[in-house]
């Protein structure tokens, strides 16, 4: 996994994955939002929706942490053996919201995303055990789960809406 020798170069990473993988939805037409092909396991709509939803869940658990609430990693009722409750949760809350919507939702949590990483202290970002949501067997800091959340999903995801396209349009 890459590393980050700056708060600066993390956000510059999220904003330059995530503006590559963005631009691959301007040519998608609203009407095959939800249209499955061989070989892609995400429709464009599902695809943005898996974004938005994990991106959603880290900026929960660190609003959550910040309240005092306790907080559920990966979410609710959700455990790491098993995700595929949690994805269809993420497909199933931006189901009715179209390509532009879905869009400019996920321009905010990216924006919001970007905002956090620049308001952490450097200790917090970077040293293991110093949030409890980010606090596993792993002993990550806080850093790697923003990127696991954004900047690697960002280039994953680029490579199967481009082979969606190409099978689609």
């Amino acid at each position: 996994m890459k590393s980050y020798a700056n708060k600066n170069e993390l956000i510059h990473a999220i904003e330059l994955s995530y503006s590559k993988y963005i631009n691959e939805f301007t040519a998608i037409p609203n009407a095959l939002k939800d249209h499955h092909v061989d070989g892609v396991d995400r429709t464009p709509s599902e695809n943005l929706s898996y974004q938005l939803g994990w991106l959603t869940a880290l900026l929960g658990w660190e609003t959550d942490e910040r309240h005092g609430k306790e907080v559920v990693v990966p979410a609710k009722g959700y455990k790491w053996n098993n995700l595929g409750g949690l994805y269809q949760s993420f497909y199933d809350t931006y189901a009715d919201y179209d390509i532009a919507e879905q869009i400019t939702l996920l321009n905010q949590k990216v924006g919001a995303l970007c905002e956090l990483v620049s308001n952490l202290p450097d200790a917090v970002l970077f040293e293991p055990n110093q949030r409890q949501w980010a606090t596993t067997t792993a002993q990550w800091p806080v850093w790697k789960w923003v990127h696991i959340n954004s900047v690697a999903p960002f280039g994953t995801f680029r490579t199967k809406i481009r082979k969606w396209k190409k099978a689609a349009l």
